[in-house]
């Protein structure tokens, strides 16, 4: 069979779902390609797949006997500021494909030297703004081992929603430090889940950065001694430690602040993340501040939001 690919998010990210159906194919003895309109020519079977729904859809006709599309992008749309899933928009992969080693080969500008890949799904928070819960589940859930996506790669890129809430978090972080390579956690580590116990075996893995996120303002009393208390476990200063930042969500610009605040007093990266940015205006106050605290030049040369001049 002729097979074609569409990443419709584009080719800055893997997209880890036709990795896979692209392995699956190959074995089988099929041809694999990116679907090109002007060259690709008549396909057998075209897979569309894409992880952002404020991504474009893909404009152009398609010469294929079959078109299959998947991917939260597809199944997954925010209204009244609540994620819905629509599960008959979403074209789950045969377990066979799910479990398949994925092909890089595809991504090899991306690829080199990096193994991308989830060992958990789900999370138990089920946050308004997140779509995990609609598609996963609340709860998290150890779905594969390391050597499923990873094959001696010097960079591992983690892709978990929430790791250390698996009750396996212990084989999963073991298998992390095992592997000697590096890791990047990019979905956030929840902190609120953090232990002493947690916090050793993460000091035991490869990291340049740990993420985290402080999403909910009214967490302050709980995540504070818990920032703190990783901190003084680890002993890594603020270039190892990144904090989400969520704003434009639940909380006001003086709750932003106190946020951004308390995390660079305590020696933590403040990072700001924009809820729904594609709708805020461009002179909004908002995109001002993710300016100043993502920059970090700035941020630690300008000490006050106020006097900021993001003009300049």
């Amino acid at each position: 069979m002729k097979i074609g690919l569409i990443d419709v998010d584009g080719h800055n990210f893997p997209n880890i779902p036709l990795m896979k159906i692209s392995a699956w194919h190959k074995r089988r003895g099929d041809s694999v390609e990116w679907y090109e309109r002007l060259f690709s020519g008549h396909m057998d079977k075209v897979y569309m797949s894409k992880v952002f729904s404020f991504t474009p859809d893909y404009q152009y006709y398609i010469d294929a006997d079959e078109v299959i599309k998947g991917g939260s992008g597809y199944c997954i749309e925010t209204v009244n500021g609540k994620e819905i899933y629509h599960p008959e928009r979403d074209s789950q992969l045969h377990p066979e494909i799910e479990h398949i080693y994925p092909d890089y080969s595809i991504y090899p500008e991306l690829t080199k030297e990096t193994a991308y890949g989830f060992m958990s799904r789900g999370c138990p928070r089920g946050c308004g703004f997140c779509h995990v819960q609609a598609k996963e589940g609340k709860r998290s859930y150890k779905v594969a081992d390391l050597s499923a996506f990873w094959n001696g790669q010097k960079n591992i890129v983690l892709l978990d929603p929430n790791p250390i809430a698996c009750p396996e978090w212990r084989d999963i972080l073991q298998q992390l430090i095992d592997s000697g390579a590096w890791v990047d956690f990019t979905q956030g580590v929840d902190i609120r889940l953090m232990t002493e116990e947690k916090a050793l075996m993460i000091k035991n893995i490869k990291t340049r950065n740990i993420h985290f996120a402080w999403d909910r303002y009214e967490d302050k009393e709980a995540v504070v001694p818990k920032f703190e208390m990783f901190k003084q476990i680890t002993g890594y200063d603020y270039r190892k430690l990144t904090v989400y930042v969520l704003c434009n969500f639940d909380t006001t610009l003086e709750q932003d602040l106190e946020r951004i605040y308390t995390l660079r007093d305590m020696g933590f990266n403040p990072y700001v993340m924009l809820y729904d940015k594609e709708n805020i205006p461009k002179c909004h106050e908002l995109k001002r501040l993710q300016r100043w605290v993502n920059n970090r030049i700035v941020f630690n040369s300008c000490r006050k939001f106020e006097d900021f001049d993001g003009r300049k």
